[in-house]
């Protein structure tokens, strides 16, 4: 459950790239801003809390930014993410091969989900990149960690952040009860949203068998221009371009596995931070979307994927999953436990699809400008696929990540999704003449 990125940098114009040394000790410099990277879990005695944040007090950067001497990328990725992070240290790595085969720079990063979402992750290479090409080096700051808290101290705290927890849940309460519209309101967009999520699903053979312990990935890169094209052609908007050429993507690549393609649902990971929310950790909440895969018509997949993810936002899914989802933190292990195994079952969604907004602008790593980004979305049990897409600097970036048994050659199925996007940009200015009053056919 490692959330994770292969990013690819270029060489500084007229100038060597960076050596690993310069590369990490860059990482080194900047982890002040991130506070979060230089701590580990805590198990709280007895198991009355969930473990807590600590400062790690062996932290050595050395640990997690790592060398490879090897010139595939992919291959790299494969062996990172394959490998699971040591609970006894900081939930993160980056892996650096400062010499790929065509001259360039990849790195392959990853972070327990427990630290970071995607989007969070995005947040966290924005704190190793810059705007400019060219920026002094941030000081060394001197950090000592605190001293490691003793089984009583953990225990304190453990029973101090539940009791917190449950004052919180009382107040929210206590307020929804001064407003019994907005709690009947409430209560009704979660248990659409609950019901929603819990709608039976039927497993599907390959993608939602038992999974090995090995990863890998395959990369599409486009333009982003390419979706917005069909997003105004048809009135969509790009993440439902993203789901329309990802359900055309699965039904070829399950077709020339002579597998009988069939409607899938797919979680969709939802942003639901407030401009005020700073803070790595998880924010999102979900949608459950049919993906059209048993249509063989581009567009007609494309309508039917607009008008439900259309349909499921003005129903309030969203903010009712969020709802669920923050409830369900209150609830003691045993319970969360059992709610997390039913959300994450085969029988609750097929694959996932998450779409991680980039930066629009262009990025440095010490001078090297940053060409490509791709999100690796982490797979739960018995979900041998998930498809993440994000965007740098008018790049589109599609990361398709798989269990190596249910999934054996990722790059294809890359590859077919490609060719989905290609029937709906072929499409497109044939359809919709006139983008201002083209509409998604049946939407």
């Amino acid at each position: 459950m490692h959330v994770g990125w292969v990013a690819v940098l270029e060489p500084p114009a007229g100038r060597p790239a960076p050596s690993f040394e310069q590369l990490r000790d860059h990482v080194a410099r900047r982890l002040h801003r991130a506070p979060r990277y230089r701590q580990r879990l805590a198990r709280v005695p007895l198991g009355v809390a969930r473990p807590l944040w600590v400062d790690d007090e062996q932290f050595d950067v050395a640990r997690h930014v790592r060398r490879s001497s090897g010139g595939d990328l992919l291959e790299l990725a494969a062996t990172v993410m394959s490998t699971p992070l040591s609970r006894e240290r900081p939930l993160w790595e980056l892996w650096i091969a400062d010499q790929l085969d065509d001259g360039r720079v990849g790195i392959v990063g990853k972070a327990h989900h427990c630290m970071v979402d995607g989007l969070a992750a995005v947040d966290l290479a924005a704190l190793l990149l810059d705007l400019e090409p060219d920026v002094p080096p941030d000081e060394p700051e001197p950090w000592e960690p605190a001293p490691a808290p003793s089984s009583a101290e953990l225990l304190v705290r453990g029973v101090l952040d539940r009791t917190r927890e449950q004052l919180h849940l009382a107040s929210a309460s206590a307020r929804m009860a001064t407003a019994p519209l907005r709690l009947l309101a409430g209560m009704e967009r979660s248990g659409r949203a609950l019901a929603h999520s819990l709608a039976r699903t039927v497993p599907v053979p390959r993608l939602n068998e038992p999974l090995s312990p090995y990863r890998h990935l395959g990369t599409l890169s486009r333009s982003l221009d390419e979706l917005r094209l069909v997003k105004r052609s048809f009135g969509t908007t790009v993440n439902d371009v993203l789901l329309a050429a990802a359900a055309g993507g699965v039904r070829r690549y399950l077709e020339r596995h002579g597998a009988e393609p069939q409607r899938l649902k797919a979680m969709v990971p939802v942003n639901v931070r407030s401009g005020s929310d700073g803070d790595l950790g998880n924010r999102i909440a979900f949608l459950f979307i049919e993906l059209p895969c048993d249509d063989p018509d581009p567009l007609a997949r494309l309508a039917a994927v607009h008008l439900a993810t259309r349909e499921a936002k003005a129903a309030g899914e969203p903010e009712g999953a969020d709802a669920v989802l923050e409830l369900a933190s209150y609830a003691p292990s045993p319970v969360q436990r059992v709610l997390s195994r039913i959300v994450a079952s085969p029988r609750t969604f097929n694959v996932v699809v998450s779409n991680i907004p980039g930066p629009a602008e262009q990025l440095y790593m010490l001078g090297c400008p940053l060409r490509e980004a791709y999100p690796i979305v982490p797979l739960a049990e018995r979900h041998g696929l998930s498809i993440g897409f994000t965007t740098v600097a008018g790049g589109a970036f599609f990361g398709v990540y798989a269990d190596r048994d249910s999934v054996p050659d990722p790059q294809r199925l890359a590859g077919e999704v490609g060719n989905a996007l290609d029937e709906l940009i072929e499409l497109a200015p044939v359809a919709a003449p006139k983008p201002e009053a083209a509409t998604v056919p049946g939407a």
